[in-house]
């Protein structure tokens, strides 16, 4: 059994959910993960508070409110805690320290727990973590300089992947390097400090959406998911692997739950190897770009489970209503502007298609500004689905 990271918090009882007034649920972020959770938290009686320093953020037109500041900012965080019942957060860069201070002073349960957002945060940290538990990781090392990376490439071998230990996402922070000539270049495009992995030649790149309630725990079935300039383009659920893949997927994320302390969904990134191995990429505290199928796909979205989970109650059903793909609609602009979509109708007139727009004011190149999702409505294959999910995708453009 993995050892647990950090405290966990027992939660409220479920009679404290008999519809006396209505609850508050803080959130560290407003982008559209703040946004989607509100949606999803309001028919549970849960209003959101979001704290985000873009005014009119993403979520502000769907959360009972928002506290414009700085994600660490010390007196946001604290008007934030002392009016919620709950708190949580959608973006890695919120302060742990922080978030136990305010726990405490203002006895608001924090999940997932700030300790666990600590381990995630340095991606290092996470690595070793995940390592010395027993969770099958890619190799890395430590690196400080080129003389670091020259080593750890003659251990792994060329190509390797150069990332940023804190702050990248979305492909921010992740270099691949080919040869030692890239070497000097991919060092001073990562601030901070960095490691290396192994290049992993992997079958396909898959995710489990997991979640830990209050003695319990769910996982969502197996997605696969479609990158391109490390970004996220589509998701295909189920993965089109095989059952026995599927099985270990899922034993791994629980084993990542069990390591986890703190309630709430995780989005957990996997590599499967050629020979039918499952390696842990990256993890995620949160809701998950590779789990918004779940609002159409799934009995219980990722977001209404997050709330249910880090609101005490009990976690729904992760069954899903059919195979469904979702696509992501990115910045496709040479620079920065103000947004406005066209091309969105064909998304609208389609049978059974969803159309999610963010609310974004501005776009820039492969900014995340919305995504549409597609389940399947009669025979239609997985291959179809993505084939229509992408052809869809391609009408809409900012420039």
């Amino acid at each position: 059994m993995a050892a647990r990271v950090g405290k966990s918090y027992a939660g409220p009882s479920t009679t404290h959910h008999q519809m006396t007034r209505t609850e508050t649920l803080g959130v560290v972020g407003g982008g559209q993960l703040g946004r989607m959770l509100a949606e999803a938290a309001a028919p549970l009686g849960v209003e959101v508070v979001v704290l985000d320093p873009t005014p009119e953020c993403p979520a502000s037109p769907v959360a009972r409110d928002q506290i414009v500041a700085e994600f660490d900012d010390e007196e946001g965080v604290q008007e934030l805690a002392a009016r919620a019942d709950y708190l949580t957060y959608e973006i890695e860069l919120a302060d742990p320290d922080l978030l136990e201070s305010v726990e405490r002073e203002y006895d608001v349960p924090v999940n997932p727990d700030p300790e666990t957002l600590r381990t995630i945060q340095d991606k290092l940290v996470q690595k070793r973590t995940l390592r010395e538990a027993g969770i099958p990781v890619p190799e890395f090392r430590q690196v400080d300089d080129r003389a670091d990376v020259a080593a750890a490439a003659e251990e792994f071998g060329y190509p390797v992947m150069l990332k940023a230990r804190e702050g990248g996402y979305d492909g921010r922070g992740n270099v691949p390097i080919a040869d030692e000539t890239e070497v000097e270049d991919a060092l001073a495009s990562v601030s901070g400090g960095a490691m290396v992995e192994e290049f992993v030649a992997f079958e396909r790149e898959v995710s489990v959406i997991g979640a830990k309630g209050d003695g319990e725990t769910a996982t969502f079935p197996l997605g696969e998911n479609v990158h391109r300039e490390e970004i996220l383009r589509e998701t295909v659920v189920p993965a089109r692997t095989d059952e026995e893949v599927g099985e270990r997927a899922r034993e791994v994320a629980e084993d990542v739950l069990d390591l986890l302390s703190g309630r709430g969904v995780y989005g957990i990134e996997l590599f499967e190897t050629p020979e039918g191995e499952i390696l842990v990429n990256e993890i995620a505290p949160r809701p998950h770009n590779s789990g918004h199928y779940t609002i159409e796909g799934a009995l219980t979205s990722q977001f209404e489970q997050h709330a249910r989970a880090v609101t005490g109650r009990p976690l729904g059903a992760t069954d899903l209503r059919g195979p469904v793909v979702s696509a992501n609609l990115l910045g496709d602009v040479e620079e920065r502007q103000r947004a406005e979509i066209s091309g969105d109708e064909a998304i609208l007139a389609h049978p059974g298609a969803s159309y999610h727009w963010y609310g974004k004011h501005e776009v820039y190149p492969l900014r995340k500004m919305g995504h549409l999702t597609l389940v399947r409505r009669d025979d239609e294959t997985p291959e179809r689905l993505l084939r229509d999910a992408r052809d869809l995708r391609d009408e809409v453009t900012f420039e």
